[in-house]
């Protein structure tokens, strides 16, 4: 992880768009509920997925394998906790909850399933064999990719709830620090945690200095006091957990993406059912490569129109804006709204096929070329065989508004050689003032 920071792979960051982020962090609050249940009616379930999970928790509830006891400690701690979250949002509803479980089950002696007694003592120090470094290299390197893509999703996730911004690099750094730390004191590789985060956030912790707290506590606790949590009841775990989980939820989120623009919200609802069905880490892959695709997406297909100029306004303008606006006998006015790259120079050549071959037949088709900000070496291709093709029909291509570096990039390409360098103006405007007479 420390080498992914190193490499700057924080950009994993960027790929994740917010739809995404919603449907991620919806399907991982519905990922935890599933998996709490059991626990908190007093059983445990074999499973792997929220399906199976799911039909084992109706199983176990149809079986009569449900304790009482745990249930009552459970529901009671779960119902406790959102009812202060709610009403008295001051109240540490968490911690009363928690020590409140603990006080009956030592009190009345309730048959639950507990804690227990922790381990005592500070984990040793000790130095890894070198020996071992190969064999553990292809499992490190698996669970480098699981943690990069983990971290940094659940990172973005909870970033955007608190309006903060993700530096992707320093957080993988953090977190291969803390895997370098715990290679030292024989403990288990560690990444982010979904439910671990979320209870963390629910209880108001809004930096990384939660974790160095909680890291401090837990240590005196192994050292001075490792039956302090003994007869805390599994029950109320679950219970923090599953409203830690309810607060995760954004269902307005969605239903503001449904009204807002349904595409987006189906990015979000295919993350959502990625995390919910096949898992948390590939739901992530899923979330990721939705994001990446819908980036390519509208690359492939931009908006484009035809510009017209409406009456009392200055300028061209979209004629789906303004359909009355004018245009000029003889001329079109064609925006693309996207660099012209390989993914879409064919849809591009199809749009000014179909106009040069309507029935008012056009003699300058002028592309506003403001919105296309690069041009590569198979768009040149396509623009110059489509410029060749327009004028052996009599139609001349112009190019209007085009920034200076891609009209450098022009030059370089030799399309000049194929367009002729007079139809090139800086406005559309300048162009159609140009040709105007001869259009008609």
């Amino acid at each position: 992880m420390t080498l992914a920071a190193v490499a700057k792979l924080g950009f994993v960051a960027d790929l994740l768009s917010h739809p995404t982020q919603l449907g991620y962090i919806n399907g991982l609050a519905l990922t935890i509920l599933i998996g709490q249940l059991p626990k908190l009616f007093g059983f445990s379930v074999e499973g792997d997925g929220l399906f199976a999970e799911a039909a084992g928790f109706v199983r176990g509830v149809v079986d009569g394998e449900t304790v009482p006891a745990a249930l009552a400690i459970g529901a009671g701690g779960l119902l406790l906790i959102l009812l202060l979250r709610r009403f008295l949002p001051k109240i540490p509803g968490i911690l009363l909850a928690v020590a409140g479980a603990i006080a009956a089950v030592t009190v009345f002696d309730l048959d639950v399933r507990v804690v227990g007694t922790l381990p005592q003592g500070f984990p040793p120090f000790t130095l890894p064999h070198a020996t071992d470094l190969g064999l553990l290299a292809a499992g490190a390197l698996g669970i480098t990719l699981v943690s990069v893509t983990d971290t940094i999703s659940t990172a973005s996730t909870f970033a955007a709830r608190s309006g903060q911004e993700v530096r992707g690099n320093r957080e993988m750094l953090g977190i291969g620090a803390a895997n370098i730390a715990a290679g030292f004191f024989q403990g288990f590789p560690v990444s982010t945690s979904g439910s671990r985060t979320a209870v963390a956030f629910q209880a108001g912790a809004r930096s990384q200095l939660t974790g160095l707290v909680g890291a401090a506590a837990i240590t005196l606790m192994l050292v001075f006091a490792p039956g302090l949590l003994r007869n805390l009841p599994q029950p109320i775990l679950a219970a923090v957990v599953i409203a830690a989980s309810l607060s995760l939820a954004d269902v307005a989120g969605l239903r503001r993406l449904w009204r807002q623009r349904r595409m987006e919200f189906a990015l979000a609802a295919a993350a959502f059912v990625g995390v919910a069905v096949v898992g948390v880490l590939p739901g992530i892959a899923v979330a990721v490569g939705l994001s990446v695709l819908n980036v390519f997406r509208r690359l492939w297909w931009p908006y484009r129109t035809e510009l017209g100029r409406p009456a009392g306004v200055n300028g061209y303008h979209d004629v789906r804006v303004f359909p009355d606006a004018a245009r000029v006998p003889g001329i079109v006015v064609f925006r693309f709204d996207a660099p012209l790259i390989f993914a879409n120079a064919r849809t591009f050549r199809d749009e000014v096929r179909a106009l040069a071959h309507a029935a008012d037949k056009p003699r300058y088709i002028v592309i506003a070329a403001e919105p296309v900000t690069d041009v590569d070496t198979t768009a040149a291709d396509m623009l110059k065989e489509l410029d060749e093709e327009l004028n052996a029909a009599g139609i001349s291509l112009v190019i209007a508004g085009m920034k200076t570096p891609v009209r450098a990039k022009v030059d370089r390409y030799q399309l000049t050689r194929t367009i002729d360098p007079a139809h090139f103006y800086p406005t559309v405007e300048d162009a159609v003032s140009a040709l105007r007479e001869d259009a008609r």
